[in-house]
């Protein structure tokens, strides 16, 4: 079965819509997990972690034949960013996620071992690019979800775990979109960051 997720490359400052193909073969008799679309190492690496946070997460992993394509293809892919695209892609071509999930939706971040997702570089021109391109909600590790939330006209759902976003895409624990008005009222009382350009030197 083929499920497409939406992640995205940031080239510069400016982001890219990128679309992650799971290709799952049931039938294959030796076990693979093939990533192709100009992956860097840290994007090879990511099929080891996410087959180890889909099964610490207590969900299934079928050992048999993936194909995952970023596409577009000719354009180099960098970070870490990719694995929270790919393991639901895994997930929703193994029938683990509802197809409906994937549309209109954009997944980023960065997967440990046991599940949780982590941080990642480049979340607002991610969500500028999700913004612009007309997607409706956008994924992103819950301590990346206040600078998400500074580009208006799009639902940031913070998410902590891989387990706790299953959950959440099939209605069981939704978890609630990160609140802007948290992000104004910091900012206001300088509590995002407390420098400004006041302080760069040279």
């Amino acid at each position: 079965m083929l499920a497409i997720v939406h992640a995205c490359a940031v080239i510069g400052i400016d982001g890219v819509p990128v679309e992650v193909q799971v290709d799952f073969n049931p039938r294959a008799g030796i076990p693979s997990f093939s990533i192709v679309g100009l992956p860097d190492s840290a994007v090879r690496e990511s099929r080891e972690r996410v087959r180890a946070a889909i099964k610490n997460s207590s969900l299934q992993f079928p050992n048999k034949g993936y194909v995952v394509n970023l596409s577009p293809a000719d354009l180099p892919k960098h970070s870490t960013l990719y694995d929270l695209a790919i393991a639901v892609g895994v997930l929703a071509s193994t029938d683990q996620v509802p197809m409906h999930a994937l549309e209109q939706a954009m997944y980023l971040g960065e997967l440990s071992l046991d599940g949780r997702i982590r941080h990642i570089k480049g979340v607002m021109p991610m969500a500028y690019t999700a913004f612009k391109a007309g997607y409706d909600t956008i994924y992103v590790p819950a301590e990346d979800a206040g600078q998400a939330a500074l580009i208006d006209g799009i639902n940031v759902i913070p998410v902590e775990t891989l387990g706790q976003l299953v959950e959440h895409l099939y209605g069981l624990n939704p978890i609630s979109p990160f609140q802007r008005d948290k992000v104004i009222l910091n900012h206001h009382h300088g509590a995002i960051n407390s420098v400004d350009f006041a302080d760069v030197k040279g």
